[in-house]
């Protein structure tokens, strides 16, 4: 991970800075604010901002339902109510802010969450750096066979080594040119805006993210998953880190519910049933197609 001079400075300036407060702090998270937190080979997050804590979820539930929750006698168990019955408004009322530092095609994904406030380093107005995400060697893997948008076994020896090398040449090519464009010795040089479109997807670039606990968790659901694609798990599970810290019951919850639950559909609970009467059930009387089938199969014997 490389942060640049200015970026450990306002870092260093600003964790060294206390400013008292009346709103709701949390020690566990103060103790992330600023500090860059690696991801990948040059990426990393870190906490700029947040609001709310878990009390603030359970202060949010209790004017919305009123009666509703008395039955239930403290906060967590609440939090745990609020997670288990899609209760999300609550959980709306908790925001964080990150900077992250990530490669492009990382980003095109991420982006898809369309439930936050983004503003992305512009390569219209700065120069990007020459950073580009190479993976190790134990992540160069082949297409699989079963999955159309997921991996397979790793490469290994000369295979292996092809790639990377192919990575890294053309990435370093691509940006040499993109340096020879804009450069302005002795020519105009190219626009900025224009200069980019020739840099490849594994280029790193930055932004503010700032989302509601609610969305965070719905992104986190889906990207902290075993089957989600590496390089945005990695971010993702250091999100998750920062979020256990934060709101220890509200992930508590969401780990065990979301995380750690599954869902099933009718056909797929008719099945369960069914074996808990001692039914012999295959793909064939399940009702289920061989795709289905074997999802459901991987819920109940291996959920990675």
């Amino acid at each position: 991970m490389t942060l640049t001079p200015e970026q450990q400075a306002e870092i260093d300036t600003l964790r060294s800075q206390s400013q008292q407060t009346l709103r709701a702090t949390v020690p566990g998270m103060e103790a992330h604010l600023y500090k860059a937190h690696e991801v990948l080979d040059h990426g990393f997050i870190r906490v700029i901002d947040y609001m709310g804590d878990d009390s603030a979820i359970c202060q949010a539930a209790r004017v919305s339902y009123g009666k509703g929750t008395k039955s239930v006698q403290n906060d967590e168990g609440l939090i745990r109510y609020l997670m288990r019955h899609w209760h999300s408004t609550p959980f709306e009322m908790c925001e964080i802010k990150l900077h992250v530092k990530l490669p492009v095609f990382v980003a095109r994904q991420w982006i898809r969450h369309r439930t936050a406030n983004v503003n992305e380093y512009s390569a219209r107005y700065s120069i990007l750096d020459r950073e580009f995400y190479i993976p190790a060697p134990e992540h160069i893997n082949a297409q699989s066979v079963v999955n159309n948008q997921g991996r397979g076994g790793v490469l290994e020896g000369e295979e292996a080594a092809r790639v990377l090398e192919i990575l890294k040449s053309d990435s370093n090519r691509a940006y040499d040119h993109y340096e020879q464009m804009i450069n302005q010795d002795g020519q105009d040089g190219l626009a900025r805006e224009l200069a980019r479109m020739n840099l490849p997807a594994n280029v790193y670039t930055q932004w503010y993210w700032k989302v509601d606990l609610h969305n965070l968790f719905h992104f986190l659901r889906l990207r902290a998953d075993a089957h989600a694609q590496y390089e945005i798990r990695v971010y993702a599970d250091a999100i998750c880190k920062v979020v256990a810290d934060w709101v220890p019951a509200a992930y508590g919850a969401f780990e065990d519910y979301r995380l750690g639950g599954a869902t099933l559909s009718g056909k797929a609970l008719d099945c369960v049933r069914r074996m808990l009467k001692g039914e012999e059930v295959t793909q064939e009387n399940s009702g289920m197609s061989k795709g289905e089938w074997r999802e459901f199969e991987g819920v109940l014997n291996d959920p990675t």
